[in-house]
């Protein structure tokens, strides 16, 4: 049967979805299923098949990794004027933004662009709206691969984010072809179609090779961080969505042997849905928001391959969240008073360390583990006209009185800037709860709650508690 025979509805691919995927990626989940629940994430993850040598040699040869760590010291400064008295620490950031295409997500593409090489691919394929997308571009020009990107672009007016056209515009001048979509169900649908019509390699972000190659990001800061400061960093903060940037990091940050805290930092936009067509354009931060952290982080294999390598609840420790004002006043700070120009989206963590360094000692260390190339797109005075056009209040005051969809408060003072500590212990409820409903799990053998026990990062008790509350039996 040729493609043309094939049935190409919403349907029939989803139908085919996991022989494609099987031929996209050539890789066999199955292989790495467990009896009951459980998948062996370890080994797929160690069958990936590269060191960390590796790595960093295949990333070197396209300008990727060896970026700078950066300390803040201003930012620093200004953060110890509200501290209470012996606590400020010092601020450091890992400039990604000197990466081959202008952020982290470059380090995920060299190495699925590698692989996609290497198997004998024509060309890759990812479905995104962000920086992934142009870091897919980049590497597959210089590898000399064919590249296409699935964005969901526009509202159903044709209406799109100055921040999603800055990126469809960086995808296009690296060469690849960009598939604009309108917000709405079709994008996984069209990934599916274009996977199988092409024949390309499937970049995902959320592939093995996707996370692994984000492992040199932590190697490399806990390095760095010993050279600089003489001790591993304190805490390493992350901004988090689908969860790969966390996950390979803080699988990085253990590969050098250190134990720094794993702190994933989102802006708050509670209220808003992200598949809506009225919420599409009222928020001012297209990733790195609760729409993509909390869903992806209690359910992680909504993705768009059979199984997500990133899985942050195995080892985040702590999860903040802060506001657009606060974010959009930290990104202005540190252009004005440190000299770099970067984000918006690796000023999310930076937020949240900023707020975070208040409550850490002096003589401690956080590292921001990214920063981003900014363009015109991205610039605050853009997304801020932009939001202003689409009926959001612009306000100055106390960011508590921030409403996604509503406002955006910037702090009139940077005392005002906090960081809103999550219920972790909620998350891994709704892991387990999400994981007896989509499983329709009536008992749990002690493999699958030795299972979730990883996957939350807690103890059986706490998952036979969970699953007992949820109506499923453990043992035998």
């Amino acid at each position: 049967m040729t493609t043309r025979d094939r049935d190409l509805s919403y349907e029939g691919l989803n139908a085919r979805r996991n022989e494609i995927m099987q031929a996209a990626l050539r890789i066999d989940y199955g292989a790495f299923e467990l009896e009951g629940i459980g998948f062996d994430y370890e080994r797929l993850m160690r069958e990936v098949g590269y060191s960390m040598e590796e790595m960093r040699r295949i990333q070197s040869e396209t300008g990727v990794g060896n970026t700078p760590l950066l300390e803040l010291r201003n930012l620093t400064r200004l953060a110890r004027k509200y501290a209470p008295p012996g606590k400020g620490a010092r601020i450091f950031v890992k400039d990604e933004a000197c990466n081959a295409s202008g952020s982290f997500k470059a380090r995920r593409a060299s190495i699925a662009v590698h692989q996609a090489k290497n198997l004998g691919y024509k060309g890759v394929i990812a479905a995104t709206s962000g920086n992934y997308g142009a870091a897919v571009a980049s590497q597959a020009a210089m590898r000399r691969l064919n590249c296409i990107v699935v964005q969901e672009c526009y509202d159903s007016r044709k209406v799109g984010q100055p921040e999603i056209l800055e990126k469809q515009r960086v995808c296009e001048a690296y060469g690849a072809e960009v598939v604009q979509l309108t917000v709405g169900p079709e994008l996984f649908t069209t990934f599916l179609r274009l996977l199988e019509e092409t024949g390309y390699f499937n970049a995902s972000l959320y592939t093995p090779f996707g996370i692994a190659g984000v492992e040199t990001l932590g190697y490399e800061l806990v390095e760095q961080c010993r050279a600089l400061t003489g001790r591993d960093p304190d805490a390493v903060v992350c901004t988090t969505a689908g969860g790969g940037n966390l996950t390979g990091t803080a699988r990085g940050v253990l590969k050098a042997g250190a134990k720094s805290r794993i702190v994933g930092a989102c802006i708050d936009l509670s209220g808003l849905h992200m598949a809506s067509d009225r919420d599409f354009n009222r928020k001012s931060f297209t990733t790195g928001h609760t729409g993509f952290s909390i869903p992806f982080a209690t359910w992680p294999d909504r993705s768009d391959c059979p199984r997500n390598a990133a899985r942050t609840l195995r080892y985040m420790d702590d999860l903040v969240t802060v506001r657009q004002g606060e974010t959009f006043y930290i990104t202005e700070a540190l252009s004005s008073i440190e000299g770099y120009e970067r984000g918006p989206a690796g000023n999310t963590s930076l937020t949240a360390a900023f707020a975070l360094a208040r409550e850490m000692d002096r003589d401690q260390v956080v590292v921001v583990q990214e920063t981003e190339y900014t363009g015109a797109g991205k610039h605050p005075s853009a997304q801020l006209t932009f939001a202003r056009e689409n009926g959001i209040a612009i306000l100055f005051g106390d960011p508590e009185d921030e409403r996604p969809g509503t406002n955006i408060v910037l702090p009139r003072d940077p005392g005002l800037i906090r960081t809103r500590h999550h219920d972790m212990d909620a998350l891994r409820r709704s892991y387990i709860k999400n994981c007896v409903r989509n499983y329709a799990m009536e008992r749990a053998s002690e493999q699958d709650v030795a299972y979730m026990a990883d996957e939350v990062k807690s103890g059986r008790d706490f998952v036979i508690g969970e699953l007992a509350r949820n109506g499923c039996r453990a043992g035998g």
